[in-house]
This record gives C-alpha cells, sequence and structure tokens, in this order.
C-alpha cells in the first residue's frame, strides 16, 4: 500500500467527519454536558476558517473553530483534535494559548467590542487507553486549598475531555460520515480496522461515497492492516457502489505501493554501488509508473559499470 504522511492522513480524516456543522453538531450535542448543550442554537453552527495550533505540534494536533448563538450571544466551539498516545499534562495551557489565539483574531473586526465571546473548548482524544487527566486549567498550578486567596490572580477554565478509548463504537452518535470517522480513529488505535462495526454494512450505505473513498485510503495507509484481510473486506461489502470504489480504490494503492517498493530497490541498488545518486536522477526514476521499466533498470544498476552507463538506459 502507498504510504502517507501520517499527519496528513489523520487531519483529513478527522477533517471529514467534523468539519461539516451538521456532523459536529450531531456528535457534540451527545458529548456535550447536557445544560451547555441545550442553551446552544446549533442550527446556527458555521464552520470558521484557520487553524490555532502552534506549528511545532502540528504533527500530533488538529483543530476546528466554529461559531454559533447561545442564549441569543455569539460563542465559539473550538475543537481540539489530539492524535497522539501519550497525554500531554500542558495541555490546558496549550488551550489557553490558542484560546487567546481566537480572541485575538475577534478583536481585529472593527465592529467588535466587549463582550468577548465565550469558547466551549473541546478535545478530542485518539488515545489508545483513557487518560486519567484533570481537564482544567488550574490543575497546573499548586494552591493550599480551594479558598487559597492566591487563585484570584489566575484565569480558570475547564475544557470538555472527549476520549475515544472510552467510547464503545455503538455509543459514538452523530451523522453517518462522522460516525464511520470516528469509529476509524477509534479502531486505528485499538488495533480494530478490521472489526465489525467499521464495515458495518447498515452503516456504509448510509456514508458519502467520497467520505468511504477517504476512508478506504487511510486504512489502506496503516502499517498495522494486513492487506490481504483488507482486500477481503472490501469484497464483502453489500453496498455495490461503495464496494466497486473501495476495490478500485485498493486496486490503485496496491499498484501504487508495488511502484514506489521497485523504485526503492533500483534506487538502494544505485547508492551502494555508487554513492548517493544526483537529486536529478533519483527524480526521473520517481517519475517511472511502468513496472517493466523499472525491473530493467534494477538489472541496469546491478551490472553497469558507471552511473553515467545507468543513465543512459533510462
Amino acid at each position: 500500500m502507498a504510504d502517507e504522511d501520517p499527519f496528513h492522513a489523520h487531519d483529513r480524516l478527522f477533517r471529514a467527519g467534523l468539519s461539516n456543522p451538521a456532523a459536529a453538531a450531531a456528535f457534540l450535542i451527545d458529548r456535550l454536558p447536557p445544560e451547555v448543550a441545550e442553551r446552544i442554537d446549533w442550527s446556527s453552527l458555521k464552520l470558521e476558517p484557520g487553524s490555532f495550533v502552534d506549528p511545532d505540534l502540528r504533527l500530533s494536533e488538529s483543530d476546528l473553530l466554529f461559531s454559533a448563538k447561545a442564549d441569543g450571544r455569539d460563542i465559539g466551539i473550538y475543537v481540539l483534535f489530539e492524535h497522539q498516545s501519550t497525554r500531554d499534562p500542558y495541555l490546558p495551557m496549550r488551550l489557553l494559548r490558542y484560546m487567546v489565539r481566537i480572541w485575538h483574531r475577534w478583536e481585529q473586526t472593527p465592529d467588535n467590542r466587549p463582550p468577548y465571546p465565550q469558547i466551549v473548548s473541546t478535545v478530542l482524544a485518539q488515545n489508545g487507553s483513557v487518560w486519567d487527566i484533570d481537564p482544567s486549567l488550574s490543575s497546573l498550578f499548586s494552591f493550599t486549598g480551594p479558598d487559597d486567596p492566591m487563585r484570584r490572580y489566575l484565569p480558570e477554565f475547564v475544557y470538555e475531555l472527549i476520549q475515544l478509548a472510552a467510547l464503545p463504537f455503538d455509543a459514538i452518535r452523530g451523522t453517518p460520515d462522522g460516525i464511520l470517522v470516528l469509529r476509524i480513529l477509534k479502531a486505528e488505535r485499538s488495533g480494530e480496522l478490521l472489526s465489525d462495526p467499521i464495515w458495518d454494512d447498515e452503516l456504509l450505505r448510509m456514508v458519502l461515497l467520497d467520505t468511504f473513498h477517504l476512508a478506504v485510503s487511510y486504512m489502506c495507509s496503516r502499517d498495522s492492516v494486513d492487506n490481504d484481510a483488507l482486500f477481503h473486506k472490501i469484497k464483502s461489502i453489500g453496498s455495490e457502489p461503495h464496494r466497486t470504489a473501495a476495490m478500485t480504490l485498493a486496486q490503485q494503492l496496491r499498484q501504487e505501493g508495488t511502484l514506489a517498493a521497485s523504485r526503492q530497490s533500483v534506487i538502494e541498488a544505485l547508492d551502494l554501488r555508487f554513492g548517493p545518486i544526483p537529486d536529478g536522477l533519483r527524480d526521473s526514476l520517481e517519475a517511472i509508473s511502468d513496472p517493466e521499466k523499472l525491473r530493467a533498470l534494477l538489472r541496469a544498476a546491478i551490472v553497469s559499470d558507471s552511473l553515467e552507463a545507468f543513465a543512459a538506459a533510462l
């Protein structure tokens, strides 16, 4: 199977599942405290542009910002997606930084004046096991007790922590696309990508083909998935359009993976014989998609007496 940058794969799937306001609303309504969810006008939910995550954390975090009305006032609903396996004790402080960035951008609109919009911060964690974590900023500081007068000098907020590891597959609510994506993100950590909840025919029939295409691409890119077992699952899909689309994609990715391995074999043979090859030659090899041509080039890499002689075979 073709490799994909791990962050890019997680980010694309996360956005496919939750960037649609209807999908985000259907999931969050079920996960936020009822007394909060019932005050939000979910029909007004709108995705806002931009990301607020620190650049050096983009390999382990993605985020989405929505705006909505609550009690007639503007609020923000910030969803931070943590796709790392270990909890970070600095998470509340990072969230505070992101919230300040959101408010700072709000300040840049000339007509905006206090009061500032409240932000409902939510962390969706793709952890492999349940984290024991205090979702409050004050947990990062030491106090002598709840009445410690020093508390007055610190900001405070609590975020909602939604841990996929703590949710059974059938407890994940939302739109069909959102449910499938979140089940896959949960299953990726627990090694259950080939399990029945992912390949539920009733669910798959309702998932948009574009989302399903992305989901299959994601699963094909996981090293933990056995290729033959995955093809068997794809062949068993009851929905003909979804089965055909998945088979076509899986075959394409399998072919691309074979070509990538063949190119790498040629490059490794040249590296062993002549040392690191020039970038231009490497680029020429990367552009070749003919399996027979690559097999011939592997033989040439083994028998050629110089890089120049090999290049003549290109």
